[in-house]
């Protein structure tokens, strides 16, 4: 068995979307949340709470791996696990800074910016991104960026993309074990976000729908450089402890084709969760959007964050002068709403919205990488999971 082509053995341990009218909704829904934050100037102090809803900073704190591991010996599938009454007891990591390889990302510039762009086919939309679909692979009390090596040392979270990922994974491991729930198959990247739970049943709610946009989130693309593999990052605060009544910023709201209510028709007991129109297909969707400047030199820092900020349309920060594809995480959930709610497992007794957090471990074939970030941010022609789209 290649291990490229299914999961990895695991160490010691027992949609695409129906219509381009959800993904419509979805952007409004963004813009909504997102009016008038881009406006920080490009050599303040930016950070998510001046550039996104509430949901989008964040203070884990952990230190990844920088180097390959060697396989993994064989052990049990991960299974499903029922969520804790309270938040786990985390160990304390130390947090550290990993240093980009320089011979290795000066490559990659080296290879992007001799790329000649491909013809544009006629009708191709004037929209800076590329994305990747993605479906449902495990889920795990992991995570390889804020506690990595520690097993079981996380709340609960979902996991999307590359098939192999645990507590343990590195950089090196995403190139070596690839299969993926991704298309395309060159996105060898893991994202994650915490399990959302029936309040009502304490059953686990897996998306059915896991879209990462990569684009431009300014209104030009000057200056766009292609993201370095083995970037990783963080993008909201799973210790946020706040109210999302209707109305507020980091809320789960309703995606539905044709006219509806975002907020929903109602709401939870708690007001905390939307309830959608049941005479509509509207469900439980998020939308959680990351930097798009990254300071060159670092793959991660301490708190997952400091090594990437937010620019503005005149550019980035001088202490993050290399402009990449902001992330957009398009999660859309296969459930309606209900008066009991839900809750999350980085949150379980608050059970709100505002502890909405995501993970990027990203490791894509650099060729590939390069030629979407050239062809369609940089060009800003709009591009599906396998190029123009058309």
């Amino acid at each position: 068995m290649s291990y490229t082509d299914g999961p990895r053995p695991k160490r010691g341990r027992a949609v695409l979307w129906g219509s381009v009218a959800v993904a419509a909704v979805a952007l409004a829904a963004t813009a909504i949340h997102l009016t008038g934050a881009l406006a920080a100037g490009p050599t303040e102090t930016t950070n998510a709470a001046q550039t996104l809803p509430a949901a989008a900073t964040g203070t884990d704190t952990g230190t990844p791996l920088a180097s390959p591991s060697a396989p993994k010996p064989t052990g049990a599938k991960p299974s499903a696990k029922s969520p804790p009454k309270a938040p786990p007891q985390q160990p304390t990591s130390k947090g550290g800074w990993v240093p980009v390889d320089k011979t290795v990302w000066q490559q990659q510039v080296a290879a992007y910016q001799s790329r000649k762009v491909d013809p544009v086919p006629a009708g191709v939309a004037d929209i800076a991104e590329f994305r990747a679909d993605c479906t449902y692979s495990h889920r795990l009390a992991d995570d390889p960026i804020v506690f990595p090596g520690l097993a079981g040392a996380s709340h609960m979270h979902s996991f999307f993309g590359n098939k192999a990922v645990d507590a343990d994974t590195t950089a090196g491991d995403l190139t070596k074990f690839t299969a993926t729930t991704c298309k395309p198959v060159v996105d060898h990247s893991s994202y994650w976000v915490p399990t959302l739970y029936d309040a009502a049943t304490k059953k686990p709610v897996e998306p059915k729908g896991f879209r990462v946009y990569y684009r431009s989130i300014r209104n030009n693309s000057t200056g766009m450089m292609p993201i370095p593999t083995g970037l990783r990052m963080i993008a909201g605060d799973a210790k946020k402890r706040v109210a999302t009544p209707r109305g507020a910023h980091g809320q789960f709201y309703c995606a539905f084709y044709g006219p509806g209510d975002l907020d929903g028709v109602a709401r939870s007991s708690n007001g905390n969760w939307p309830i959608c129109d049941p005479n509509s297909y509207a469900t439980l969707h998020y939308m959680l959007q990351y930097p798009d400047c990254w300071d060159g030199k670092h793959l991660d820092s301490p708190d997952h964050k400091q090594h990437v900020a937010y620019g503005n349309d005149k550019g980035c920060p001088a202490d993050h002068p290399v402009r990449i594809p902001s992330l957009t995480f398009d999660i859309t959930y296969p459930v309606k709403g209900t008066s009991a709610g839900y809750y999350l497992s980085s949150d379980p007794t608050g059970r709100t919205a505002s502890s909405m957090h995501g993970d990027a471990f990203l490791m894509w074939d650099a060729d590939a990488m390069n030629k979407r970030t050239k062809n369609c941010v940089l060009q800003r022609r709009q591009c599906d999971n396998d190029g123009y789209e058309h």
